[in-house]
């Protein structure tokens, strides 16, 4: 099965820059002017240009909104150098929203996009999470 990943921002261009500076991915090619597609992870990542407030025939509870939210689904990306890879993130314009949380042979630091999307950056002490908790913490634990 292959994954791929899709977030709605409201501008490609920097949404773009950010993805790019950020995490090191690489913009492959444009789509129809408001779709864009970044590889160099594990997962190709597709930045769909969607208005705030637009609604995408789904009849959502709440319009589409671009501010920090929670959502039960988020990206963790997985870097080598936790503390290189945060100052990366934040000098290209994303937001730390916790301290460094340390957890099953991992370490963890919750973000934002400039668009309010969570997401976190992980650092594995070995190549997984290890036994010992019966419980991934979440979101609101790490902060």
């Amino acid at each position: 099965m292959k994954i791929l990943v899709n977030i709605d921002v409201p501008e490609l261009v920097p949404a773009i820059e950010f993805y790019c500076a950020a995490l090191g991915l690489s913009h492959n090619r444009t789509l129809d002017n408001d779709v864009a597609e970044l590889t160099g992870g594990s997962s190709v990542i597709y930045l769909l240009q969607n208005a705030e407030g637009a609604d995408p025939g789904r009849r959502l509870a709440t319009p589409r909104r671009y501010c920090g939210h929670w959502t039960p689904v988020h990206l963790d990306f997985v870097v080598e150098d936790i503390e290189q890879a945060a100052e990366r993130v934040v000098a290209a314009g994303g937001i730390r929203e916790s301290e460094c949380v340390q957890w099953r042979g991992s370490k963890c630091i919750t973000f934002s996009d400039p668009f309010g999307h969570g997401f976190c950056l992980i650092e594995f002490a070995d190549e997984a999470y290890q036994e010992g908790s019966s419980r991934i913490p979440s979101r609101k634990q790490a902060n």
